[in-house]
């Protein structure tokens, strides 16, 4: 089982304030935590590591060309700004 001292310092690095009995309760939750952790790691996993496939990632990129189409939108874009300079939007700086 997990110590008292433990749980407060996990809760000291958390940030959180715990009450006494908040303390039990956790000292508790993580307690069954780590044990159910234990019963995972007797898992025989063999059929799980056979079912394993190591996937090829390929790296599929497109050239970024301008099509008509973006060429419109960016056309019907900056005829409904308030501001702009040439192709640009303008806005007030912020700083």
């Amino acid at each position: 089982m997990i110590s008292k001292d433990v749980v407060k310092h996990i809760a000291k690095l958390a940030r959180l304030e715990l009450t006494e009995q908040e303390v039990e309760k956790m000292q508790k939750d993580m307690t069954a935590i780590l044990d159910y952790f234990n019963v995972l790691q007797k898992v025989k996993s063999s059929r799980m590591e056979s079912e394993t496939k190591a996937v090829e990632i390929e790296k599929v990129t497109r050239k970024d060309v301008a099509t008509e189409r973006s060429n419109r939108l960016v056309n019907d874009i900056l005829a409904q700004v308030p501001a702009r300079k040439d192709e640009y939007i303008k806005v007030k700086q912020v700083l």
